[in-house]
Order: C-alpha cells, then structure tokens, then sequence
C-alpha cells in the first residue's frame, strides 16, 4: 500500500511538470507577445460590423446586450408582444408561458406571443395548446 501512494505521488509530481518543447520549459525562452498566436481567441465583447448594425437598423430592430457575455446581438421587437396565444403559429416569435411556476410538460396551457427576438431568459413554450418543458437560457 504505501508503494502505491508513493508511486501516485511521483506520477502527480511528473504531470506538473512542463512537456519538453513547451514555451516557458527550463532551457525553453518564452515566445514575445507579437508571436503569440490568438486567432482562437475570442475579444472581451464583441463590436458588430456597421453592416450587421445597419442591417439590424434596416429590419427594425437595435444592437444589444444579451446573455450572460452580454454579446450584442440584433433584437427586434414584435408588433403582437403580449397577444394571448395557444401555438407558435399563432406569434410572430414564440407563443411562451414566462411567469413562473410554469405549467408541467403536457399540461393545457396558454401563452403570451413573446415580446422580442431575444431568446435569453425562463419560460416554457406552448405548442398546440400544450406546455414544452420549461427553460432557462442565459
């Protein structure tokens, strides 16, 4: 038994230790900033390009923050927000139950066409007068 724990040890020890040809290694130089390479890197908040603005303007909506990583995002606003409904169909965006407690999955429900494009929040969606299970999406 104490063979095994000193064994785990050594194999903890050896996986903290850097790969051989890893920047940063002992006997490795570190790469400068400008060689780094961060394509794959996204940026701290992303700024839309005037045309995706523009094109948001165009179809009626406004460039804001949404989601937890608060990314601007184009959201339009619909013009039957808060009209009693039963289906999707029925809205131009979702038919949604958004106070909670929500209606358990199955159960006959009714809903309110959501207010805007913005996906982000609770609620449960009606479909053919009944309620999908509810979600939160942040």
């Amino acid at each position: 038994m104490k063979r095994l724990v000193i064994a785990m040890a050594a194999l903890l020890a050896a996986a903290c230790q850097p790969m051989p040809g890893t920047p940063g290694a002992p006997g490795q130089e570190a790469p400068a900033v400008d060689e780094i390479d961060t394509t794959d890197v996204p940026p701290a908040v992303r700024v839309p390009e005037r045309t995706e603005a523009s094109d948001c303007e165009a179809r009626g909506g406004r460039m804001t923050p949404q989601g937890r990583m608060q990314t601007l995002q184009c959201v339009v606003s619909y013009a039957d927000a808060g009209k009693r409904c039963t289906d999707g169909d029925d809205c131009q965006g979702d038919c949604r139950v958004e106070d909670s407690p929500f209606p358990a999955a199955g159960a006959s429900a009714v809903g309110r066409c959501q207010a805007d494009s913005g996906r982000f929040g609770c609620y449960a969606t009606v479909e053919n007068g009944r309620a999908q299970a509810a979600l939160c999406v942040d």
